[in-house]
């Protein structure tokens, strides 16, 4: 599986941004799906996984709960992040995930990962 993450920027605080991932290959739907981010300086936190096949079950981080979606188009093989009200907390290189399980994804330890993609927010 090859990820492709797109839809970075640069955004003022309190504007909206979303993300893309496009995955290559088959079997899409058998993956579970996620997002990363990485400030520079800092390490890598988890920031939203969602749950193969329907999509039915969605975790958040703390940080980004409330103001973050994340959803999946299995049709098109794609995976989003929306992102609202946006903080220059936020401001990180975003990396897109997929594991066949979902723990690996919410771990950290995906089997896949794409490149990321660079969300700059001014304050």
């Amino acid at each position: 599986v090859q990820l492709q993450a797109s839809g970075g920027g640069l955004v003022q605080a309190g504007d909206s941004l979303r993300l893309s991932c496009v995955a290559s290959g088959s079997s899409f739907f058998t993956y579970a799906m996620g997002w990363f981010r990485q400030a520079p300086g800092k390490e890598r936190e988890f920031v939203a996984s969602i749950s193969r096949y329907t999509g039915g079950s969605t975790l958040y981080a703390d940080s980004v709960k409330g103001r973050f979606t994340i959803s999946r188009d299995n049709a098109k093989n794609m995976v989003y992040l929306q992102m609202v009200s946006l903080v220059p907390e936020d401001a990180a290189v975003y990396y897109c995930a997929a594991d066949q399980v979902l723990h690996n994804i919410i771990e950290m330890t995906p089997t896949y990962r794409g490149r990321g993609t660079l969300v700059t927010v001014s304050s």
